[in-house]
């Protein structure tokens, strides 16, 4: 019996693996489905398993920050939905991997790699997440849902997010308002750093909404964003981003 952790965000996703993997590999047991990295480290650091299925993007972030609190060197098997040229990075790095939807063929495939590959060396995360994340293809655009209706919002159109109580809300360079389905966290992992920055825990700003920019107190630099911030106040950039802040405006 082969001990298996599951690691995916998406039900509909984690449910179709885990009846695959009792369709094709009665011998595997799986011991957990988690969704998230904070999930992850915490069961990680508590229990172990002979086989990790990995989803590249979580709810609350990348997967690869896993490893950057719990050491781990048991096999992993990605799920994702990178393209082809992203991918070249797994084949590289000797890493069996799974395109979304998964289908039975492949899954048959990866374990037999898997199987194959066990007594080999330790897999090289270093030189993987380097790859990965050079190839990443940041997000274009928002399927956004009010009501019965949904929406398409590209990415370059908008403005800025911003935590509002216990949830998220982007906003337009137009001034629409429209609720995200994404954590701030996951959201500076989705978009492309050059041209999105977290300026503090309750806003994440597109260079495009930039307005002005005044010297304030503690070395901290208040923003004035286009569409107005219901508090200004809320939009000053934290002591311990400022310095990032000021070397990504100077790229």
């Amino acid at each position: 019996m082969t001990n298996v952790l599951i690691i995916e965000d998406e039900r509909i996703a984690a449910d179709r693996l885990e009846k695959l993997l009792k369709d094709v590999a009665p011998e595997l047991k799986v011991l957990a489905v988690l969704g998230s990295v904070k999930e992850s480290v915490k069961w990680l650091q508590e229990n172990k398993a002979e086989l990790i299925f990995l989803d590249i993007q979580l709810s609350d972030g990348l997967s690869f920050s896993i490893f950057d609190t719990v050491p781990v060197s048991t096999p992993i098997i990605f799920t994702t939905a990178y393209d082809q040229y992203a991918i070249r990075a797994f084949r590289l790095n000797s890493i069996s991997y799974l395109l979304k939807p998964v289908r039975k063929e492949d899954l048959v495939q990866a374990l037999a790699k898997y199987n194959s590959l066990r007594p080999a060396m330790p897999i090289d995360f270093t030189s993987l997440i380097s790859a990965l994340k050079g190839n990443t293809e940041y997000r274009k655009r928002f399927l956004i849902q009010t009501g019965e209706k949904f929406r398409k919002v590209e990415t370059t159109d908008i403005a800025y997010f911003y935590a509002c109580e216990k949830s998220v809300f982007m906003k337009t360079l137009e001034g629409h308002n429209y609720p995200s389905d994404h954590s701030l966290d996951a959201l500076q992992d989705m978009l492309d750093p050059s041209e999105f920055f977290r300026i503090n825990r309750r806003y994440l700003v597109s260079m495009k909404s930039i307005k002005s920019m005044l010297a304030w107190s503690r070395s901290r630099i208040k923003l004035t964003l286009t569409p107005p911030a219901d508090d200004d106040l809320d939009t000053i950039v934290s002591i311990d981003r400022a310095g990032d802040f000021k070397g990504w405006i100077n790229k």
